[in-house]
């Protein structure tokens, strides 16, 4: 397959009284997608934290999120319904998960197939409220998805800001990175979607890169929120004008749609004006030769 349709969801936190609700929310914006004939759908990184909603607010908020990952079967069952329901690819933003333990907390995002099946990749490096106030534990492993349309990796909000990761899943043969993000302010979109692109540039490769969008006051964890999704390119001439496909209006709910033309990354990394991919192997090995030089005076 050629060519993919993806939709990067906008998604707005809002008030929700029960999980229902919650199901009818995302139901729209699949069967939305669906309609448009996207292929592969993306929601935001700790979307799910709507349904804090549905809890005693004025609990800590590190317990109310426990208490969330608890619930997160009923969340992947709800997934795994719509992509086997509308036929197409789903990547469930994340939502946090408690270990077997009952005490380890993740951060993990399912990826679904038009199957229902799925497979999760976990978030590797963790923020600093994520590290200090909620204790949630890092993953240790990058995994590449093999799907109809190609090899797919998901770096999670601050994992797209190393570019060590999107390196290996580009040589791995991904042609597709997915940066679910959920970012309070301006400055944390910035640092997002400012890395996404320079993967882009590195790898060339797509980027899909979404975030929530809204305010809930009466949930400390997700009480401001600042985003807008997008589809980045490289910056080629083959690909879009300034290597943006699409993007939405920052923080208005919306679905951000567009075909990627996987033909081009193929010819890209053969035929580019600039061949970074290729390159970084040189770029390694004069890395490893690193000298410091002194000029004191």
């Amino acid at each position: 397959m050629s060519r993919v349709r993806v939709a990067a969801i906008q998604y707005y936190l809002r008030k929700v009284s029960s999980y229902q609700e919650f199901v009818d929310q995302v139901s729209g914006l699949v069967e939305t997608a669906a309609g448009y004939r996207a292929q592969l759908v993306v929601f935001p990184e700790y979307f799910t934290l709507q349904l804090l909603t549905l809890k005693d607010v004025k609990r800590p908020v590190p317990a109310q999120v426990r208490d969330l990952a608890r619930d997160a079967p009923r969340i992947v069952e709800t997934f795994g319904q719509l992509a086997r329901e509308h036929g197409l690819y789903i990547v469930a933003g994340t939502t946090p998960v408690m270990a077997a333990d009952d005490e380890t907390l993740t951060n993990e995002s399912y990826f679904f197939s038009p199957s229902g099946r799925y497979a999760v990749q976990g978030k590797m490096h963790m923020t600093r409220w994520e590290a200090e106030e909620w204790n949630v534990t890092p993953h240790e492993h990058l995994k590449v998805f093999d799907t109809a349309f190609g090899k797919v990796a998901i770096l999670i909000c601050y994992d797209v800001e190393f570019p060590e990761l999107a390196r290996e899943a580009a040589r791995r043969g991904a042609y597709i990175i997915v940066a679910p993000s959920c970012t309070d302010d301006r400055n944390g979109f910035l640092r997002v979607r400012y890395c996404a692109h320079a993967r882009c540039v590195e790898n060339q490769l797509y980027v899909i890169h979404t975030g929530t969008v809204g305010s809930l006051p009466q949930v400390p964890a997700i009480s401001l929120n600042y985003g807008q999704a997008s589809i980045l390119t490289p910056c080629d001439y083959p690909f879009a004008r300034d290597g943006i496909l699409h993007e939405g209006i920052p923080n208005q709910e919306s679905m951000v749609i567009g075909d990627l033309d996987l033909e081009l990354v193929e010819h890209s990394r053969a035929h580019g004006s600039v061949l970074p991919l290729r390159d970084s192997l040189r770029s390694r090995e004069v890395a490893e030769r690193c000298e410091i030089v002194e000029l004191l005076t």
